[in-house]
């Protein structure tokens, strides 16, 4: 028998090891668990492994984009299942306890789904886990404490499902955790003292959850925060000085906390920020000179808080600054002639007892700007109209030479139409901006718009819109086009006879989809005032009205006694942010109509309530509180020349509560 040569035996062995080294099999108790949760899932047509190794060599479920996502681990003798994703495909039922045999699993991505049930304690047994996303499904019960024994994880999340009762204090375990997604998760009491031993962690979001007690001192020792988010909760002020230390902080977004007061003074070395919004805080005190020298900041939203003192003019130095919203405080003095930076896009010092002028380059192209409740001087605008309505303003008379009206009816954000009992509502189809306002023909009704939908990839959306018919009512059209905000959107009629007004609010959610799919575990929350008074708090359409686009409709009774009613719709921070797109929360609306009702016994009936009447203007001397009932807005858009509209209004609101 001829031997081989030296050369040929080397060839041959290099082909036997790569051959073995293709044929090693994964786990046999994996691939089967594998299998059934493939099964379970309905996922056959989608990967198909009930003849082939999951661990296959370079395998098209493997690489990293594929979805659903099996990779594997064949470094021993025996492949292991280290990656699962099954990411947005809407697989339904329970974890199944085949899933806790994936022993070495480091990542498991089971987000946007409609996932139930409670997660089992088994899951403690991952303990290879680094990546474990159960974020957008259906999950109850509470979040169990054996999350605490996946001590490697570095990310976690469980946002946006329906849990209940308190974190479980073991996460404060995870000691090598950077990114903890727990927003609208249902959570509820105080946040565990054991997170101060997060010390890794640079992302939190924790915003719409119930939590209690103030907010934790012990945050200020995270010093690797980078983004924080705490709106929406029941959490107390004030903010703790310890946040001073939080030097890396490029995104703090803290909204509508209750209790005490909180001031700025913990704002001294956050350089990196790019975003703060402290919006509805119960801050108080000055804006500090130092915010000038943020160099990276694009947002600040300051607005609905208890702010006093001059605008630091050291804010015209950030050139980088996109959306300045400062309305709704006690802010005073002129605004900075240099406010207006050449990237800023919104401006709104709204409901401020400010004076002086206008900004010189006030009329900038592409920017939106509201100084709404204020005194601003507006000689410059060479307008005769604007200016003499303005004087009948100050003066608390009549700003209309025609005759009162009783009624006023609105189609939020669409084109005029005819009701089928015979009401005309307006067009409302103007676009409207960041900071934006607009007044109906003839004045009898306005609108104005502030906020921003950050992090949403499709732009400024005010206007939400569907094709779809719109159940529960014979006026669909109605309710195809709302006006949808961010933040705070009004409505005001004007020129009103003084008395009592019967006001219907109409609404349908036609943005958060009504299925089984995950695009359908939405919440849209927001508050409704009218004339000043909450009538509504934690208004959710879809849930109320049954389902997605099918019409709601709210009535109300308010009293009139200097020719304005005031409808205001504004977001606390609740609700989920993300479903079924970025950037789909705040308040929406379909249609408004108001009339005025008899007098005979002036009693209400079904679903009426009596608020309060706006009050007039009272103005002292120098050292009194003075409350602005006279108010104007400015709005100028790119293609646009500017104008001015000016209408008196209810006083303003410092904080909503």
């Amino acid at each position: 028998m001829e031997l081989l040569r030296p050369s040929l035996l080397l060839t041959v062995s290099l082909s036997l090891l790569q051959l073995v080294s293709a044929q090693t099999s994964t786990d046999s108790a994996e691939v089967d668990a594998l299998n059934k949760l493939i099964d379970y899932w309905n996922l056959r047509s989608k990967i198909n492994l009930t003849t082939i190794d999951p661990c296959t060599r370079n395998a098209s479920w493997a690489s990293e984009n594929a979805n659903p996502r099996v990779a594997c681990d064949c470094t021993s003798n025996s492949c292991h299942i280290t990656h699962l994703k099954i990411y947005a495909l809407d697989i339904m039922g329970e974890l199944p306890s085949e899933l806790f045999m994936l022993r070495k699993l480091m990542d498991l991505n089971l987000g946007q789904n409609v996932l139930n049930g409670s997660i089992p304690a088994e899951i403690g047994q991952l303990s290879n886990m680094q990546y474990l996303s159960l974020g957008i499904n259906n999950f109850t019960g509470r979040v169990p404490t054996e999350l605490g024994n996946l001590t490697k994880l570095i990310s976690l999340s469980f946002s946006s499902n329906n849990f209940f009762g308190p974190l479980p204090k073991e996460l404060g375990k995870l000691t090598s955790l950077q990114q903890l997604y727990i927003d609208s998760s249902g959570v509820t009491g105080s946040i565990p003292q054991e997170f101060a031993n997060l010390k890794s962690l640079r992302i939190l979001w924790a915003s719409d959850n119930l939590f209690t007690g103030k907010i934790p001192e012990f945050f200020g020792t995270l010093t690797e925060l980078a983004d924080l988010r705490l709106q929406g909760t029941l959490l107390e002020g004030p903010i703790p000085r310890s946040f001073r230390a939080l030097n890396k902080l490029e995104d703090l977004r803290i909204g509508d906390l209750s209790a005490e007061d909180s001031t700025l003074d913990f704002l001294e070395s956050q350089k990196s920020l790019s975003i703060l919004s402290l919006r509805n805080c119960r801050v108080s005190g000055k804006i500090p000179d130092q915010l000038g020298t943020f160099a990276k900041l694009q947002l600040l939203d300051l607005s609905f808080n208890k702010l006093t003192g001059q605008i630091p003019t050291s804010l015209q130095d950030l050139s980088t600054l996109q959306y300045l919203y400062l309305g709704n405080n006690n802010l005073s003095g002129e605004l900075p002639v240099n406010i207006i930076a050449p990237n800023l896009i919104a401006l709104d010092v709204s409901y401020n007892p400010l004076s002086g002028n206008l900004p010189r380059n006030f009329a900038k192209g592409g920017l939106s700007m509201n100084v709404i409740g204020s005194s601003i001087n507006a000689n410059n605008l060479q307008d005769g109209k604007a200016l003499g309505m303005m004087q009948c303003l100050h003066s608390n008379t009549k700003c209309s030479n025609k005759v009162p009206s009783s009624s006023f009816s609105i189609k939020c954000g669409g084109t005029q139409i005819a009701s089928a009992s015979g009401i005309e509502f307006d067009d409302d189809s103007k676009t409207l901006e960041a900071a934006s306002f607009y007044t109906s023909s003839g004045n009898r009704w306005a609108v104005s718009n502030t906020g921003n939908f950050i992090s949403n990839p499709n732009g400024p959306l005010y206007i939400a819109q569907t094709d779809s018919q719109i159940t529960g009512t014979l006026d669909s059209e109605l309710y195809k086009t709302a006006r949808i905000s961010p933040s705070s959107l009004r409505y005001y009629g004007l020129g009103l006879e003084n008395g009592k007004y019967r006001i219907d609010l109409h609404f349908a959610e036609i943005t958060m989809e009504d299925s089984l799919s995950w695009k359908g575990l939405g919440r849209r929350v927001f508050d409704v005032y009218i004339q000043g008074e909450r009538v509504l708090r934690d208004l959710n359409i879809k849930k109320e009205a049954g389902g997605s686009k099918r019409a709601l409709v709210k009535t109300f009774e308010a009293n009139v006694t200097n020719t304005i009613i005031e409808i205001h719709f504004f977001w606390a921070g609740k609700g989920t942010c993300c479903i079924p797109f970025q950037g789909t929360y705040g308040p929406l609306v379909s249609a408004i109509h108001a009339s005025q009702v008899s007098t005979g016994n002036g009693s209400s009936k079904g679903d009426k309530k009596h608020v309060g009447k706006i009050v007039g203007i009272t103005v002292g001397c120098a050292a009194a509180l003075v409350i602005i009932s006279s108010v104007f807005y400015l709005w100028w858009t790119k293609d646009s020349s500017s104008h001015i509209r000016i209408f008196t209004d209810s006083p303003k609101q410092n904080l909503v509560r």
